[in-house]
């Protein structure tokens, strides 16, 4: 008896450090609870995050143990990637972000236009439609915008009362400027107090694709006697771009 304990003790050991080994280095689930990322990201989705794309930091282990001083090999992430990163203010919450500025880039907003080192990011409408901020639903202009000749995705402006204009933002050295697809409704690097530049160090993953999702106004994940009209089917296995 004294001996299956053991075995069992040790068969759990080993489980769990491969299960820190692959949430560390490999792979890693996020939960998605608030509507800055509208439509891309949907509260109640479920997602793996790649901990590999961006070399690792100190941020890529729990709880960020200060196992490395810097980052190792490191890859430099693209614009339009969707991005987990630490927040700067506090070096522990977990933010999801578009990645629009990399370091030495001027970006402003202009008329409600986004302007990067220069140049106007076009966008085309695509629909009206209504998205969540907070718990209200606002009614929104959802546009097609393209950064990069491989990276184009939809973003979302409030039809009434958008953001127009801002100040404009120099991201520095081995830092990062994150934009939400929500525009309107995401607290992200234009406000510098909060969020602001994110330095590489606190890049944690590149998003990938959607493993769950289910609507959290009717149920969550543990509910599942209600999964039937809660779970959303077309999101689940759906690529994130």
């Amino acid at each position: 008896m004294k001996k299956k304990i053991i075995e069992n003790v040790k068969t759990l050991i080993i489980a769990l450090i491969l299960a820190v080994i692959i949430r560390s280095l490999l792979i890693q689930p996020f939960f998605i609870p608030s509507s800055s990322m509208e439509s891309t990201l949907l509260i109640g989705d479920r997602l793996f995050v790649t901990k590999y794309s961006y070399g690792y930091s100190r941020h890529s282990f729990p709880f960020s143990i200060k196992l490395l001083s810097e980052r190792v090999l490191y890859t430099e992430p693209d614009r339009g990637d969707v991005i987990v990163f630490k927040t700067p203010a506090d070096n522990r919450t977990d933010y999801i972000k578009r990645l629009i500025g990399k370091p030495g880039d001027i970006i402003q907003f202009v008329n409600g236009d986004l302007y990067l080192n220069k140049k106007k990011i076009e966008k085309e409408f695509v629909k009206k439609d209504t998205v969540l901020c907070g718990q209200e639903k606002i009614e929104v202009n959802i546009y097609k915008e393209k950064i990069t000749e491989d990276s184009e995705y939809q973003i979302a402006y409030f039809a009434n009362d958008s953001m127009t204009d801002t100040d404009t933002y120099t991201v520095p050295k081995d830092h990062f400027f994150f934009l939400g697809d929500n525009r309107d409704c995401s607290k992200d690097s234009r406000f510098l107090m909060s969020v602001g530049y994110v330095n590489k160090e606190n890049l944690v993953g590149k998003a990938r694709f959607l493993f769950f999702s289910n609507d959290q106004s009717i149920g969550n994940f543990f509910t599942f006697w209600r999964w039937h009209n809660s779970i959303r089917f077309n999101r689940i296995l759906k690529k994130i771009i």
